[in-house]
C-alpha cells in the first residue's frame, strides 16, 4: 500500500467511523473492555505490552513502539438487558406530588413491569494510523467511539397521581415511566454516542528503554432521551415556576450533540528486555452541554466525560510469550449528572417531601442523577506466538459496578452493571508487515436488584450479560 493511498484511506474511515459509530458499548459503566482487537482480546490488560496504534487511548508513550500502521477495525456488540419491578404495597392515600409506581394501577395489588430493551446488535468501527517522527518520534491519529446509555423500554406503564393524597383516582400511563401523557407512544429510554478524535505524539530514547507520550483528543456525543416526562415536577424549571410552567428540554426533543476537548499523559518504562511498566492518564474532557436535555441532567444538561489512569506490567518469560495485568481507575465521581444520587430530588420544592433547594431539581447544580461510583477494573492477559503467522490471546478483567442498591429507578434507563469479562483472539500475519485480528468477549449475566426510589414498597431488578466480536485488518511497514 502506498503512502499516499493509506492517507486516504484513512480519511474515508475516519469519516466512516464518524457516520456509524455505534451507540451501545457498556463494559465497563459505558467505557470499553479495551481499543483495538489485540487489546480486547486481551480484556485491556496490554498497557505496558503495546501491539497496535489504538493503545492511544490508554497511555500514549505506547505508540512509540508499534512502528508505521493502518489499523482498521470494527465490532458487533450485542448487550441483552432486561427489566422488571415487583407488584406495589402502596395505597393510594401514601401518594405524594409526583410519586409513581413502574407498573399498572388497573388491579390490586399493583402489577410490575418486565420488559427486555430493543437494539441487542450494534456496529463499532475504529481506525487508527501511525507514522515515525525522525529517530526517535512517533505521531498517531485515531479515531474511537464508546457508549452505554442506550436503552429503548417498549411497553410497560407507570401510575401515579399528580394531585397527591385524597380520593382522587390515580392515573396509569403507557411507558416505564408514564411518558405516554405527552404523547409518546409508550416507549422510554437514552440513547448516547461517544467518539474520540485522538491525535498524539511519543518520544522514545535512543536505547528504547523509556517512552513519554501526549495527546489531544476532540470529543463529540449525540443524546437523546424519550419517555421520561413524568420527572416534570423534579425540574427546576417547574420549581420556579410554582408548577405553572412544564419543562420542555426534559424529554422526546431529539438528538442533541456536544463537543469538547481534553487530553492525556503516557510513560513506558522498559528496563529489560523481558519487563516493562506503563502509566496512562486522560483528563476528564469538558463537553458542551446537551442544550435540549437541560431540564434532565444536572448543570443545565451537563455531561463531560469521565477521567481515567491505567497502569499495566507486562513480562516475558520466554521469546513469543507475554504475560500482562492492568488495574484501570475510571471517575465516574467527577461528572455531577452521572453520580449524583437521586436522592437529590427530595430536596427539589415541587417534589412533595418539603424540601427547598431549587438547585437539587433536575436541572440544577446538584440535580439528581443516576449514582455512579468510581470503578477500578482489574484485567490480566496472555499471548503466545504459534509458528511464523499466527499470535492467539486470552484475558479477563474484573470490577463491581458502578450502581448502588439503592439508585435503581434512574438506571433503568443505564443499567451499566457489567462485572466480568473474558476475551480470546488471534492474529494472523498476512505478508509485508499486515495482519489480521479477532476478538471474542464474553460478560457472564449480572442481577442488581433494590428498592424502587418513588416507590419503596416495589423492588427493581435489572439483568444484563453481553458479547462482542471484533475484526480489523492492519497494513504495516
Amino acid at each position: 500500500m502506498t503512502v499516499r493511498s493509506e492517507k486516504i484511506l484513512a480519511v474515508v474511515a475516519s469519516v466512516l467511523a464518524m457516520a456509524v459509530a455505534g451507540s451501545a458499548n457498556a463494559t465497563n459503566g459505558y467505557l470499553t473492555h479495551g481499543v483495538g482487537t489485540k487489546s480486547k482480546a486481551l480484556a485491556g490488560s496490554n498497557v505496558a505490552d503495546p501491539q497496535e496504534v489504538a493503545v492511544v487511548a490508554s497511555n500514549p508513550a505506547g505508540i512509540a513502539f508499534v512502528g508505521e500502521r493502518l489499523e482498521l477495525g470494527i465490532s458487533m456488540f450485542s448487550p441483552m438487558r432486561d427489566y422488571k419491578t415487583t407488584p406495589s404495597q402502596l395505597p393510594d392515600v401514601a401518594y405524594s406530588m409526583g410519586a409513581f409506581t413502574v407498573g399498572d394501577a388497573t388491579s390490586d395489588p399493583r402489577t410490575g413491569n418486565s420488559i427486555s430493551s430493543e437494539n441487542e446488535l450494534f456496529f463499532i468501527p475504529y481506525v487508527a494510523k501511525s507514522w515515525k517522527h525522525g529517530e526517535q518520534g512517533t505521531i498517531a491519529l485515531s479515531f474511537y467511539a464508546r457508549g452505554g446509555m442506550n436503552t429503548e423500554w417498549q411497553g410497560g406503564n407507570a401510575t401515579f397521581d399528580p394531585d397527591g393524597p385524597g380520593p382522587a383516582p390515580t392515573l396509569t400511563f403507557a411507558g416505564t415511566y408514564g411518558g405516554s401523557f405527552t404523547g409518546n407512544a409508550g416507549t422510554a429510554g437514552v440513547d448516547l454516542m461517544q467518539g474520540f478524535l485522538n491525535t498524539a505524539y511519543a518520544w522514545n530514547n535512543p536505547t528504547k528503554t523509556v517512552s513519554l507520550g501526549a495527546a489531544a483528543i476532540v470529543g463529540i456525543q449525540r443524546f437523546r432521551a424519550i419517555g421520561v416526562s413524568a420527572f416534570a415536577p423534579y425540574t427546576k424549571t417547574f420549581a420556579e415556576s410554582g408548577g405553572a410552567a412544564f419543562p420542555q428540554h426534559l424529554s422526546n426533543n431529539g438528538y442533541n450533540w456536544g463537543y469538547g476537548i481534553g487530553g492525556s499523559l503516557g510513560f513506558q518504562w522498559n528496563p529489560t528486555s523481558r519487563f516493562s511498566v506503563a502509566l496512562g492518564y486522560t483528563s476528564e474532557i469538558m463537553m458542551t452541554e446537551f442544550d435540549k436535555y437541560r431540564d434532565l441532567f444536572a448543570q443545565k444538561g451537563g455531561f463531560d466525560v469521565p477521567a481515567h489512569l491505567d497502569f499495566g506490567v507486562a513480562f516475558k518469560p520466554t521469546p513469543g510469550v507475554s504475560l500482562t495485568a492492568g488495574v484501570q481507575e475510571i471517575f465516574y465521581e467527577g461528572i455531577a449528572s452521572v453520580s449524583n444520587p437521586i436522592q437529590y430530588l427530595f430536596a427539589c420544592p415541587t417534589a412533595g417531601a418539603g424540601g427547598t433547594d431549587l438547585e437539587s431539581c433536575l436541572g440544577g447544580k446538584r440535580g439528581g442523577g443516576f449514582g455512579w461510583q468510581d470503578m477500578t477494573v482489574y484485567s490480566v492477559g496472555a499471548a503466545w506466538d504459534y509458528g511464523q503467522d499466527w499470535t492467539f490471546r486470552v484475558g479477563a478483567s474484573t470490577t463491581d459496578q458502578p450502581i448502588p442498591e439503592d439508585q435503581m429507578t434512574f438506571n433503568i434507563l443505564a443499567p451499566g452493571v457489567m462485572e466480568e469479562h473474558y476475551t480470546v483472539g488471534l492474529t494472523r500475519k498476512m505478508g509485508g508487515g499486515n495482519e489480521f485480528n479477532v476478538a471474542f468477549m464474553y460478560a457472564p449475566k449480572v442481577k442488581v436488584s433494590g428498592p424502587q426510589n418513588f416507590d419503596p414498597t416495589q423492588t427493581v431488578q435489572f439483568k444484563m450479560d453481553q458479547w462482542d466480536l471484533e475484526f480489523s485488518y492492519a497494513w504495516g511497514r
